[in-house]
């Protein structure tokens, strides 16, 4: 199905439901809490190299002049390769986050649908998938980057349909990153209250694990991504075609 008959399609759909939405979330997030904390996992340490990479001019700066760091002043040439590895961090977290999140809502699939598969945490970076993977990262700083600057009122717009936007990678292959970006806003502009208080409660809920001793958080904070999976399977479907 093409972009244009998958918007038609999209707008034709009944309307998301907060409350079907939130009880099967967390009816299905009891089945893939264990999936979730790896996940988690992956991601912190898929993003380490990042952290290193990004403050080794300030550990070069600080063994061979310490006097600098004192005095909380970074020198020109540190300045410039830190303004230079923040972005390439910055896309670097996104894309690895993107595929890893991706594959988690696959995993959420095969779960509620009882599908008989091995849990393919790699999925995306595997058989040339993370170049789209990246290109969709780039999108979406992009439109977060414009959603800030447009007053902080801007960021509250996109973040619903980017928030979606790892199920389009994870369902709908078959599209160009660009036109997932579109879809997605389809999606989210058609249920931009449903998808925003689902967002909101989730993710507050799902912080909820931090009075465990702060441990609980780990076993918690991927609930917030499983409501994702059924605004793609109520808001699009699995039909065939798509």
């Amino acid at each position: 199905m093409n972009l244009k008959n998958l918007t038609q399609y999209i707008k034709n759909k009944p309307d998301l439901e907060f409350g079907t939405i939130f009880s099967r979330s967390i009816e299905l997030f009891k089945k893939v809490w264990l999936q979730g904390v790896i996940i988690l996992l992956l991601t912190f340490v898929v993003i380490l190299p990042f952290y290193i990479i990004m403050y080794i001019p300030m550990i070069a700066m600080g063994i061979t002049d310490p006097e600098a760091l004192r005095q909380n002043e970074l020198p020109p040439m540190v300045a410039i390769a830190m303004a230079i590895l923040v972005p390439v961090f910055a896309v670097g977290i996104t894309t690895f986050a993107l595929a890893l999140n991706a594959a988690f809502l696959k995993i959420c699939k095969q779960k509620d649908l009882e599908e008989v598969a091995n849990d393919d945490y790699f999925y995306f970076f595997k058989e040339g998938r993370l170049g789209k993977v990246f290109i969709l990262s780039l999108y979406l700083l992009g439109l977060s980057l414009l959603g800030a600057l447009a007053c902080g009122v801007g960021a509250f717009y996109v973040m619903v349909p980017l928030s979606i936007l790892p199920a389009f990678l994870a369902f709908s292959s078959h599209l160009s990153p660009l036109e997932m970006v579109k879809a997605s806003f389809t999606l989210g502009n058609k249920n931009w209250l449903v998808i925003f208080g689902l967002v909101f409660i989730m993710s507050f809920v799902a912080q909820l694990g931090i009075i465990l001793c702060c441990v609980g958080v780990f076993f918690t904070a991927m609930l917030s991504k499983v409501p994702t999976y059924y605004m793609y399977k109520d808001g699009v479907g699995f039909n065939e075609l798509i």
